[in-house]
């Protein structure tokens, strides 16, 4: 790979594309699955809150390893990160069911 395809940590622009690309369909399918959009009346679900929860995390990991260059990192940053998704993930679902 020439320079002009890699960013500062190493990360092909190909991966950076990848990630935006998944990004993005994360984030229609989290559209898709609430009931905004819905013509009747509609409620909570436990099961489309905690996918979306889900979705979230995962959105989040991609961001935070690629766009935020923790890839990288030394080891004890990426499981830091890593521990502080899923303390926010875990938080955020025990305050909904609560």
């Amino acid at each position: 790979m020439t320079e002009a395809t890699k960013t500062r940590a190493g990360t092909s622009t190909r991966t950076i594309t990848v990630t935006w690309l998944a990004l993005t369909a994360i984030t229609i399918g989290s559209w898709w699955l609430a009931p905004g959009h819905s013509t009747t009346t509609v409620g909570a679900s436990v099961p489309i809150t905690v996918l979306v929860l889900a979705l979230a995390a995962v959105k989040c990991r991609l961001i935070i390893r690629t766009f935020r260059e923790v890839r990288g990192a030394p080891r004890w940053l990426r499981w830091a990160t890593d521990g502080w998704l899923v303390a926010l993930i875990a938080a955020a679902l025990v305050l909904y069911l609560i």
